[in-house]
């Protein structure tokens, strides 16, 4: 089995349980705030199934960052576009925002601006870490 798979369902195994526990916890803060909320069966099911598969996805595609061959552009889009088709199925399956042009339009501006910006924070940190472990060790 190609080493990257094997990373990708060992990762996504070993997070997506956490998946359905988020959702747990969203859903129990909205029955909080908003009057008579309720989920029927279905709305449970679907939600438990799609956050688990959603978590497993983002778990197991950090494997991309770590395919050294590769060029950190393609290793960010294969990231980026994954992890954004994974969140824009489930908000659709669960009908959490509506299929409409616009709405799927703002959905993805906003998921493009917090992916880079998070994205880019990581970036720095990692590289300032970096610039100080190798200045240690140059000592």
């Amino acid at each position: 089995m190609n080493i990257y798979l094997k990373r990708f369902l060992q990762r996504g195994i070993a997070f997506g349980g956490f998946g359905p526990i988020i959702a747990g916890i969203v859903y129990f803060f909205i029955s909080l705030s908003i009057p008579d909320f309720s989920l029927n069966g279905r709305e449970v099911f679907l939600g438990i199934i799609s956050t688990y598969i959603l978590a497993f996805i983002q778990a197991g595609v950090s494997v991309f960052n770590q395919i050294e061959h590769w060029p950190l552009t393609k290793s960010l889009l294969c990231h980026m576009g994954s992890i954004y088709l994974a969140y824009m199925l489930c908000y659709l399956v669960n009908y959490w925002i509506p299929f409409e042009p616009l709405v799927i339009l703002i959905f993805t501006l906003v998921f493009v601006i917090a992916y880079l910006i998070i994205w880019l924070i990581v970036f720095l940190i990692i590289r300032t870490t970096s610039k100080k472990l190798n200045s240690i060790l140059s000592k």
